[in-house]
């Protein structure tokens, strides 16, 4: 039987090191983005491109609100070019961050996608903000190691 995993052999040690460091220009991840905003000085403005009702529901506290569909038209007024941005939407299964990275990079930003969106925001139990204060859940122990464990990655 054929080795499905090998069935295409693995790139060469230079092409894979191209790849996976290309990747990390285009991707954060929450835990990343959660140190940043903690630090006072994140250096990049963190958007959230979902639709109102989504972001009344809950939101990553310091978060821009800035729909998709509005960024060409209102980035300029909301969002400094000057600055790197970090999209968000859904999560994993949702492209929308996708779709605004391309839009503000379109418009001229720097852009990286928060990978797992505010699903795995929420998910690793980090502060949600609503009109009603902010507010976070316990960490899901499938996605989040456990209490005072780092990772390490």
């Amino acid at each position: 039987m054929e080795n499905p995993v090998l069935r295409v052999p693995p790139a060469s040690p230079a092409d894979a090191l191209a790849y996976f460091t290309s990747q990390l220009a285009f991707r954060t991840d929450v835990s990343d983005v959660h140190a940043a905003l903690e630090s006072g000085e994140p250096g990049f403005t963190l958007v959230d491109t979902r639709g109102r009702a989504a972001w009344d529901q809950g939101r990553v506290p310091q978060a821009v609100h800035l729909p998709t569909d509005d960024i060409a038209a209102k980035a300029p007024e909301l969002v400094d070019r000057a600055e790197p941005v970090v999209v968000y939407c859904w999560g994993p299964g949702c492209n929308g961050a996708i779709r605004a990275a391309a839009a503000f990079a379109r418009a001229g930003y720097q852009v990286k996608e928060m990978l797992g969106g505010m699903e795995y925001w929420i998910r690793e139990g980090l502060p949600v903000a609503t009109d009603e204060g902010v507010s976070a859940r316990e960490p899901d122990p499938l996605t989040v190691p456990a209490a005072g464990v780092s990772c390490a990655c």
